[in-house]
């Protein structure tokens, strides 16, 4: 059983929602909304990779130092990567400390590595690291290489050329609109795809218990 813990990360986003709905102007509410309901509208689960799906060799860069690679991680089996888009994303600040709290302690005991993967460029994506004391890797996931290779990533519907001051690719570094779709891949050895879940709602993403259960049926 997954640690337990008192709010649930659906909880978790319907504060966060309800914050909104206090404090931001309409408009802006209205564009958020609909941004998450087109990317939810356009989701084809068909088009995404599929189990035994081989992967490429990739490597990222980790926020502490060193390189990750995908070889390396799955060398002794199954390993969990969850798609973040990027250090300053409200959603993100929520999800990872609550997978640090309640998923990251079973999969420690399943023997199965966790990495959290944005194409933000290591420096600026430590912020979300160090913020809250995250105890898995953290890693850049350079020009959304593998997110691509899934099939997961995405530009927004609004993004003019040229972008205005405080644009995406300005905020998270990458001098580009694309980001990833939140998801949770678990990779077992030679870089087979062994389960993918994609968010493309990025304020609905999976509990832990729920990763827990797809892991416990499709690890190597």
């Amino acid at each position: 059983m997954a640690t337990t813990v008192t709010e649930t990360l659906k909880s978790r986003y319907a504060a966060l929602q309800a914050e909104r709905e206090r404090t931001w102007p309409p408009a802006q509410l209205e564009g958020n909304a609909r941004q998450r309901n087109l990317l939810l509208e356009r989701f084809d689960p068909a088009a995404v990779a599929q189990p035994g799906t081989v992967l490429p060799p990739l490597s990222f860069a980790e926020v502490d130092g060193g390189t990750l690679t995908l070889d390396e991680r799955t060398a002794d089996g199954a390993a969990l990567f969850v798609f973040f888009r990027y250090a300053g994303c409200p959603a993100c600040n929520i999800a990872l400390p609550y997978y640090a709290d309640t998923l990251f302690p079973e999969l420690r005991q399943r023997g199965i590595p966790l990495v959290a993967l944005s194409p933000q460029p290591p420096l600026p994506l430590r912020e979300i690291k160090t913020r809250h004391d995250l105890p898995f890797h953290v890693a850049t996931d350079a020009d959304n290489s593998l997110a691509r290779a899934l099939n997961i990533s995405f530009q927004p519907d609004n993004s003019p050329s040229p972008p205005p001051s405080g644009w995406i690719g300005e905020v998270t570094g990458t001098g580009s609109w694309e980001l990833p779709q939140p998801a949770v891949l678990l990779v077992g050895a030679a870089r087979v795809v062994r389960w993918l879940q994609v968010s493309p709602d990025w304020l609905d993403r999976p509990e832990a218990d729920t990763i827990l259960h797809h892991i416990d049926q499709n690890r190597d």
